[in-house]
Formats: structure tokens, sequence, C-alpha cells
């Protein structure tokens, strides 16, 4: 594990553990199994006055699958995830996490249960360090009260020195560990878009929303993205990914639901998802029967 950007002789004095600080991912309890449904929207409709957004969608994210969510610009994809992530309120449906609703919920409190995103336009604290912003994001899971923290409880210190820790690992997780000292504003546009992965892995997510994360990539740039959201399921995360880019989404997804015009039009693998005709004529603007 590369810390040549840590101040290592810091960190002792903080009692933190190097050798745990490798591991990026802590236990998760679940209470579903691998491939079965994580999250389920069910009939999720948002409307805005008199303009219907999303219009009775449908779907299910297994347990440790990548799941496409792709359309034409308009067809409702950011506001699904809006809805899901309790940016907006449904006008009707609801949307389950293992079973239970979290319709209504606070966006920290969905986050705290499982659910966490990343954005299309990069928000982080740019004053703060990459580690600082990582520390920030493992916030969500302590339990110091705003006193404990002024008085420095001996909770406060174990957490303190805990989210050192996973933050370090989740640097080193998502290849920027060498930067974890470098201002957030002062990082590559690439690893601000990394960064930000972390910061919501921080929260320990059951389910990683990610959100257009390839926009302004270069094709090299795109390649290692692919390779960090597979290594990122298969370190036990469920991921669901917003993205324009065809040539990615089919080349790193388990499998795919396409909207338009709000409306969900399709379900199904990569390959399936190629060649439907009602994919293809939403993609080419023409009608279906047009499609040969």
């Amino acid at each position: 594990m590369s810390t040549d950007s840590v101040d290592e002789a810091a960190l002792a004095e903080q009692g933190v553990d190097l050798e745990v600080a490798e591991k990026a991912a802590p236990d998760r309890d679940y209470k579903v199994q691998v491939g079965d449904p994580l999250i389920q929207v069910q009939n999720l409709t948002v409307k805005f006055g008199g303009l219907t957004a999303l219009d009775n969608v449908s779907f299910d994210i297994k347990r440790g699958e990548i799941l496409g969510l792709i359309g034409p610009n308009g067809a409702g994809k950011t506001t699904c995830f809006n809805a899901m992530t309790g940016v907006y309120k449904p006008s009707s449906g609801k949307v389950l996490l293992e079973g239970g609703s979290i319709g209504g919920m606070r966006r920290h409190k969905i986050t705290q249960i499982g659910l966490a995103r990343t954005f299309q336009n990069i928000r982080l604290f740019r004053e703060m360090t990459a580690l600082e912003n990582v520390v920030v994001g493992l916030d969500a899971r302590h339990r110091t009260s705003v006193l404990g923290a002024l008085v420095r409880s001996p909770r406060h210190i174990r957490e303190e020195k805990s989210s050192i820790e996973r933050g370090i690992a989740l640097l080193e997780f998502v290849g920027i560990a060498d930067h974890g000292e470098t201002l957030a504003k002062n990082l590559p546009y690439g690893y601000q878009r990394r960064l930000e992965i972390a910061r919501a892995l921080a929260t320990d997510p059951k389910v990683l929303c990610l959100d257009e994360p390839a926009a302004g990539f270069n094709p090299a740039e795109k390649e290692e993205l692919m390779a960090l959201i597979r290594t990122i399921r298969d370190d036990g995360y469920t991921v669901l990914l917003i993205e324009h880019d065809m040539k990615l989404v089919m080349g790193v997804t388990d499998r795919i639901v396409v909207l338009e015009f709000g409306k969900k039009i399709a379900d199904g693998l990569p390959h399936e998802i190629r060649e439907d005709p009602a994919v293809i004529a939403a993609y080419l603007g023409v009608p279906e029967d047009d499609i040969a």
C-alpha cells in the first residue's frame, strides 16, 4: 500500500494501523442473498406540475450486479436517481431496500441505510484534502454526539482513528492513495471523479449509484473506470450506473434498463438491449416499425 503523501509518523501517533487501513470493505449485514432483489422500484411516478418526468416505472436491482440505467437525453434517468435517493418526492409508487420502503426518508437517512450516490457535476469539498473528503463520508456511520466530539470522548477518538484507517483504504481502493494530502481542487479531473466514488463508498452503501461517472473522460480513462467499477462489484458492492457512453455501459453492466420519455421500454441483458428494436428506435429517433 502506498502512503507516500500521507505522514506515517502522524498516523502512528493517532494509533492508525496501516495494515487495517488496507481493507477497503467492512463486513455488511444483508437481509437478501446474492442474486435476489436488493432494490425494488415499484410503479414510480414523478410529476412536475403538468409534466410527467417519470411514468409508472418498475425494475429491480439484484444484490451483486451492475445495473445500467440508460436512455436518450430527457428520458428520466436522473429523475429516477433523484427519486430513489430522496432528492425528489415521488408523486406515486415506491422504492424498497431489502423489502422496506424508503419513501419519505430524509436524504441522510437513505444514505445511512445503504443507498449512496455520486453526481453528474462533481461535488467535493475543494479546500479539503482527499483524505479529509473521504473522512467526511465516513461521518455518516459515526455515533459520537457533538459534545463527545468537542471533549474528545473515547468513542470519538476510536471513531476518528477508524475513519483515517478506512479513508486510507478507500483512497488505495480507487487508485489515488498517493494523493491523500492533496487538496481536492488540485487533483486532476479524473482523480476528482475517483475521490467522489471513494467518498460515496465511505458511507458503506449496499447500493452505489453512479451518475455519469465517465463524463469528460478520454478513452483510456474510461477503460480504467470500467475496471474500477468491476472491482467495486467484485468487492461485494451492488452498482446502479447511469451513463451515456454505450461502449462503457455494454462493457461493464450485467443488465440494462432503458427509459424513454419517462417510461421503461426495455429490461434485459446487454446483448438483448443492443438488438432491441424499441431501444434502437429510441436512440436513432426513427419509428420502431422502420427498424429492419
